[in-house]
């Protein structure tokens, strides 16, 4: 990579419903790498893991609306919305055969698909809907809805509030000293730049609110009808290390990972004992190296 070149790889928009998908392409391969952030997050997450695996895989990571660089979208932002535009992308990154190939070629598609916290329920819902295009995903501390704590008055009450209090920070300016901590200063210089800029401001708190907006509702309707996955090989990465952040919810949280794990017949869980939440950020090395596994590289 030469000094000009971005860690993430090559600027480029894709035209969804008439609005603009920004996304960031780096590395070749027949396996292409498609990364999902967690809710009211830009790509700007994935700066330690793209690197590595962009050495055997095309990767990508990119804006969902009104985040990052992406145009923002004027419907609600519920789940299903979320996953319609990951699926657009993904046809435009590869369009695939006109017909889906034979029963049994479960986990021979060109796509593995990483999400982290809200994210993870995103890759499921764009796996389960065309499962033949997919390889596998991998699922980094996923928001999962096997966790009883989400379903409770507090719960409810974080997911009502809590955006509005983030757009209210943001516009005193304080949730700028939230993204002067975040770990993910520990990323490459450029990455690192672009999470301070663009992932801590009045527009990214309000894109975070409309996400979180249908939360719990969609949130329920996972848990009545989980994303039917089959045999595809689904990995789910747990920071099973309690942090001061979510001391209170962590084993619980780590127990329906297990769960969520074992319900899958190509399911397998992998713990992350040095990390809480941010998985990407304090084990990359884990991280990359199920990514990889996952793609069979």
């Amino acid at each position: 990579m030469t000094r000009q070149e971005h860690t993430l790889g090559v600027s480029r928009f894709t035209d969804v419903g008439g609005r603009r998908l920004h996304h960031m392409e780096r590395g070749s391969g027949d396996v292409t790498v498609v990364f999902e952030s967690g809710m009211g997050f830009s790509r700007s997450c994935w700066g330690l893991v793209v690197p590595d695996v962009a050495a055997h895989a095309r990767t990508v990571v990119y804006d969902r609306a009104g985040l990052g660089r992406s145009d923002a979208d004027p419907e609600p932002r519920t789940l299903a919305r979320l996953a319609s535009d990951l699926s657009a992308l993904l046809d435009a990154l590869d369009p695939g055969p006109a017909e889906p190939p034979p029963s049994g070629e479960v986990g021979q598609g060109r796509f593995v698909l990483v999400g982290h916290s809200w994210g993870g329920l995103v890759v499921r819902t764009v796996a389960a809907a065309r499962p033949e295009r997919i390889r596998g995903i991998v699922l980094v501390d996923p928001t999962d809805e096997n966790c009883a704590l989400y379903f409770t008055p507090a719960a409810e009450r974080r997911f009502s509030k809590g955006g509005a209090v983030t757009v209210a920070l943001a516009r005193l300016g304080l949730y700028r000293l939230v993204g002067a901590l975040s770990p993910g200063r520990a990323q490459p210089a450029d990455v690192a730049a672009d999470h301070r800029a663009e992932d801590f401001t009045v527009r990214a708190a309000r894109g975070l609110r409309a996400e979180g907006t249908s939360g719990l509702a969609d949130l329920r309707a996972v848990r009545d009808a989980p994303p039917p996955l089959g045999d595809l090989d689904v990995c789910v990465i747990s920071g099973t290390k309690a942090t001061r952040a979510d001391r209170a919810n962590r084993a619980a949280l780590t127990a329906a990972h297990r769960v969520t794990a074992a319900a899958h017949p190509g399911g397998r869980f992998v713990e992350s004992p040095i990390s809480g939440h941010m998985v990407m950020f304090s084990d990359p090395a884990t991280v990359t190296a199920e990514i990889l596994r996952t793609a069979g590289l």
